[in-house]
C-alpha cells in the first residue's frame, strides 16, 4: 500500500474523520511504499494546519523504521520523469509529490494508496479513503 501525505494525516491526526478507518489499512497493509517528497509534503502540511510539527517528525520517524516499509528517495532522474509527467497532464491539476507518486506506484507494482486524494484514481490507482 501507497502512504500518501493525505493518508498519512488521517493517520497521525485522531480528529481526522477517517482516521479510525486509516489506521486499520495500515495495520493490516502486509507492504509499505512511500518517497521523501510524501515526507516533506506532509510536514509542510501539518505545520499549515497548526499541528505539533515535533509530533510529526516523530510520526515520520517511528514510519520510517517499520520493517514492512519501502522508502524511496527521489533523485534527479525520477524528478525529471514526474516532470514530464506534469507536463503530458495539461488538463490534470496533479503536483509534483503527486506525479512522484505515481511514478513510484508504477515502478513498485503498488495499486492501492492510503489517501483521500481523486487525483490517484484519475491515474487508475484504488484511493481507499474516499468520502
Amino acid at each position: 500500500m501507497f502512504l500518501d501525505t493525505s493518508g498519512l494525516l488521517t493517520l497521525f491526526y485522531s480528529k481526522e474523520p477517517r482516521h479510525e478507518e486509516a489506521d486499520e489499512l495500515f495495520q493490516a497493509a502486509p507492504a509499505l511504499l512511500i518517497h521523501n517528497y510524501v515526507l516533506a509534503e506532509f510536514i509542510a502540511l501539518i505545520t499549515a494546519r497548526r499541528l505539533s510539527r515535533r509530533a510529526g517528525s516523530g510520526f515520520l520517524r517511528e514510519l520510517l523504521s517499520e520493517d514492512d516499509l519501502e522508502a524511496v528517495w527521489v533523485d534527479r532522474e525520477l524528478h525529471d520523469a514526474a516532470m514530464d509527467l506534469l507536463d503530458h497532464r495539461p488538463d490534470k491539476e496533479y503536483s509534483l509529490c503527486d506525479a512522484v507518486s505515481f511514478l513510484v506506484m508504477q515502478q513498485h507494482g503498488e495499486t492501492e494508496a492510503l489517501t483521500t486524494d481523486h487525483h490517484f484514481e484519475q491515474e487508475g490507482f484504488i484511493r481507499l479513503l474516499k468520502p
